[in-house]
């Protein structure tokens, strides 16, 4: 094609309104039969695509206004995809990765915090030494009496006068028992640090996704797992499994049917905003807004 992109989307813009004035219809009205707001109709005829969202809802919307004005929806979509694909990047212009740093850089950082760890050990050996010099002066409990020497005991035991001296009492008490501290007293459990929570568990429920149409898919699990994140295709379809409630998302709801356990369920229409929809899976299979899901299902 000789045409560049702009010139490719003006031609969507100008089909479109071609199509609405050709049936006679109002911005407000085609709004109202699309069920989406008149900034929606306005924005894809002035091919400000970018105020839409994701490529997903701007396809979504082209085929619903071609369908509702009689036009063919493949080409307005063959049109939109061609006026935006994404530009390749330039391979020649790659930048070079860094050169990796030189070991003998590294030694200077590794020889100052060695050096302040030295530091730190020598500053703390000081204090604990100055805190403990007083008490280590004085005798305690544990200490260990000298053996008598039996060579003296004829000359300690008379006076100079030739009397006998009179024998001291002992007067060094046994350390009592409370004294020596143990490490026995301290529970193993209490360094245990607390086990995570465990997962939750359950029968597993079975979800089969089909796709009419493109559209974007969010699923999680009850334990927060996500089971799917991607872009569905049209005409195909996904099964997924997890333990429920499930959490879903669909960024074209339209375009999507599910099946749950092998049962058709369909998305109610409390739970859709424009073509989006947000809703639970509970455990029996229902589907229900994500702020009102019951406890226990």
């Amino acid at each position: 094609m000789s045409e560049t992109g702009s010139d490719t989307r003006s031609g969507i813009g100008a089909r479109l309104r071609a199509g609405r004035e050709r049936m006679g219809l109002t911005l407000l009205q085609v709004a109202e039969r699309l069920h989406v707001d008149a900034k929606v109709v306005e924005s894809l005829e002035s091919e400000r695509f970018e105020v839409l969202g994701a490529p997903v809802f701007v396809r979504g919307h082209l085929r619903h206004y071609a369908e509702l004005i009689g036009e063919p929806a493949a080409q307005l979509l063959e049109l939109y995809t061609g006026a935006t694909k994404p530009v390749q990047p330039d391979l020649t212009r790659v930048p070079k990765a860094a050169p990796a740093s030189k070991p003998s850089q590294l030694a200077v950082p590794a020889l100052l915090v060695l050096i302040g760890f030295v530091l730190i050990g020598v500053v703390w050996w000081v204090l604990q030494s100055v805190r403990s010099g007083g008490a280590s002066s004085a005798p305690t409990a544990r200490e260990v009496p000298a053996e008598p020497d039996f060579s003296t005991t004829v000359d300690q035991s008379v006076g100079v006068a030739g009397a006998p001296l009179e024998r001291q009492p002992d007067t060094q008490a046994p350390a009592p028992a409370a004294a020596t501290p143990t490490m026995a007293a301290t529970p193993a459990a209490a360094a245990t640090p607390a086990a995570d929570a465990p997962p939750v568990r359950g029968k597993p429920m079975e979800v089969t996704m089909r796709f009419a149409a493109d559209s974007w898919v969010e699923v999680y699990d009850a334990n927060g797992e996500r089971l799917f994140y991607d872009i569905g295709s049209a005409d195909s379809q996904r099964t997924l499994s997890g333990t429920p409630p499930l959490r879903v998302t669909l960024g074209n709801a339209p375009g999507v049917t599910l099946d749950v356990n092998g049962k058709p369920v369909a998305v109610p229409a409390n739970v859709v905003r424009d073509d989006t929809a947000q809703f639970v899976i509970n455990r029996s299979g229902r589907i229900v807004r994500a702020r009102q899901q019951p406890e226990g299902n």
